[in-house]
């Protein structure tokens, strides 16, 4: 599984909060060189406390050895908020 959190660092006060996170997963479907993933986005205290996550989505057949990290994080991202139009 990968969480990334995003924490926001205050410069004033110097205190870190963690405002969100979002968990993505490999669902055990895909084969050694594509995989498919699970995503959920949520609010730093929803699922914590065993609320559900804000958004859901899904990556499939991602070519895993082709690309770096990032590139499934964006496409995770993506899957859940497809109104989001990127250039």
């Amino acid at each position: 599984m990968i969480v990334v959190r995003i924490e926001l660092h205050s410069a004033r006060l110097s205190t870190v909060k963690e405002i969100g996170r979002a968990y993505i997963f490999n669902d055990a479907t895909g084969t050694a060189r594509r995989g498919n993933y699970n995503a959920m986005v949520c609010r730093k205290s929803n699922l914590s406390k065993g609320g559900p996550p804000l958004r859901r989505g899904r990556v499939e057949d991602y070519p895993r050895r082709a690309y770096n990290v990032w590139r499934l994080v964006m496409r995770a991202l993506a899957s859940c908020f497809p109104e989001e139009k990127t250039k």
